[in-house]
């Protein structure tokens, strides 16, 4: 009996185990994919643009396309989500990518290639307000900065794929620009299907008063007796856009979307036009220089996610901003610089901006409660995409009309804010259980 009972427990904590890889591997798999579209794009920008007669503006916003449905698909997401619960919205919003996504395969203008990438933002917007909260109620306290970190390298890894994955089509195939961008349909019909059956995360359900299914699902599903037993912490009582702003939760907002704006804007604007800016400092390989650079922010997340759990967040947050800062600010105003010192400087920023915007990912779903995790978390993400379209839509034209230093010297003028606001505000949340997290914050 003794046997049978401790076989039973080890099959037990094993399929929980199986659970959290599989939860993770979806998450995963919908950041790769908000990275792989908002990379793949600037691998045909130029064929699109000849193809379909853009102007500046068409091409501006073909490339903001998707940040701007991010800006729209993440507040709204985040509201249903705590509203209606994490389940539904997970299976939702990759539908709706499933079905923008193909639409690729057949459009014929600028309008409608537009209206086909804001829905794909749209769905990616929602997947920010459901995916890092579900994730951070399933994860145990002692690996959940962790796992909530390795859905930014699937990001960064999605993006630099896009890189590859356009070069190698554009340069030997015959392939089209729209079978280029529907690329991501098939990656996204797999994790439609690997999302079927998940179950509601055990916090909600506690929320919204669903007691017995939420003690239910924290002990089928979570590894950890401390955690099972916060769940019970939850407070009964539904959440509103104004409570983001409340004596208790404004700090919180202030810090996660500062931060996320000025850790994004910077690097999206610089990594989606990374080939032109490298060539206008002399290096003749741009988009070789654009590989690298994806490649150096990638090994970026994966340093700060080995050491999230055991160094904690703000040393990992604070000190790399002002890093950043001053490597922007030296880019800025060395002019002349020898253009392997501006590669080297560049792929400096890559690294260590790329560790910080892991923060952004693990820091919402920590500091907010759980009536309004989604709803928090959805707030600031859109911020965060008017930094990051603005960026974007307008670094071509800082650059002809200011010049590459002044453009520069903005950056770092943002990753500079975007450190003041950390220092003052960026609270340490290493090993908590959620309750204690967000109470934390509060005060």
């Amino acid at each position: 009996m003794k046997n049978r009972a401790a076989a039973s427990g080890e099959v037990t904590q094993a399929a929980k185990r199986r659970f959290l890889i599989r939860l993770v591997a979806v998450l995963c798999g919908g950041m790769f994919l908000d990275g792989y579209i908002l990379g793949i794009i600037g691998t045909v920008i130029s064929r699109v643009s000849d193809d379909l007669g853009f102007t500046p503006l068409w091409e501006g916003l073909t490339v903001a396309a998707a940040l701007i449905g991010i800006f729209v698909g993440s507040p709204l997401g985040g509201w249903a989500a705590d509203k209606f619960g994490r389940k539904p919205l997970f299976m939702i919003d990759i539908s709706l990518f499933v079905i923008a996504s193909a639409a690729q395969f057949f459009v014929d203008g600028p309008a409608q290639l537009f209206v086909v990438r804001l829905l794909m933002g749209i769905a990616i917007g929602a997947e920010y307000s459901v995916g890092w909260p579900l994730m951070s109620e399933f994860a145990p306290a002692r690996l959940r900065g962790r796992l909530l970190g390795l859905s930014l390298i699937a990001f960064y890894v999605g993006f630099m794929v896009a890189f590859i994955v356009g070069y190698v089509l554009n340069n030997s195939t015959d392939l089209g620009w729209r079978f280029i961008l529907g690329t991501s349909t098939f990656l996204a019909v797999v994790l439609l299907l690997a999302r079927l059956g998940l179950p509601e995360s055990p916090r909600w359900l506690w929320n919204v008063g669903r007691r017995d299914e939420a003690h239910d699902i924290a002990h089928r599903y979570m590894e950890n007796p401390e955690d099972m037993n916060d769940v019970e912490h939850e407070d009964t009582r539904k959440g509103s856009f104004g409570m983001l702003f409340s004596r208790q939760y404004w700090r919180a907002t202030t810090f996660i979307s500062v931060f996320w704006f000025c850790a994004v804007t910077p690097y999206f604007a610089i990594a989606t036009f990374a080939e032109s800016v490298l060539e206008g400092y002399g290096l003749t390989s741009g988009l070789a220089g654009a590989v690298l650079l994806s490649a150096l922010a990638t090994a970026g997340v994966t340093v700060t996610v080995l050491l999230v759990d055991t160094l904690g967040r703000r040393v990992l947050t604070v000190p790399t901003q002002w890093l950043c800062a001053a490597v922007l600010a030296v880019i800025g105003l060395w002019t002349g610089a020898p253009p392997m010192v501006v590669l080297t400087l560049f792929l400096v920023f890559s690294f260590f901006n790329a560790g910080y915007n892991t923060l952004t990912g693990i820091y919402p779903g920590e500091v907010l409660p759980t009536e309004i995790r989604g709803l928090g978390t959805g707030f600031a993400a859109a911020f965060s995409r008017i930094g990051a379209a603005l960026g974007t839509f307008l670094l071509p034209w800082s650059i002809e009309n200011l010049g590459t230093g002044t453009t520069m010297l903005i950056a770092a003028g943002l990753a500079a804010v975007g450190a003041g606001v950390s220092q003052a505000l960026a609270p340490e949340t290493k090993g908590m259980n959620l309750s204690e997290s967000a109470a934390g914050f509060a005060h």
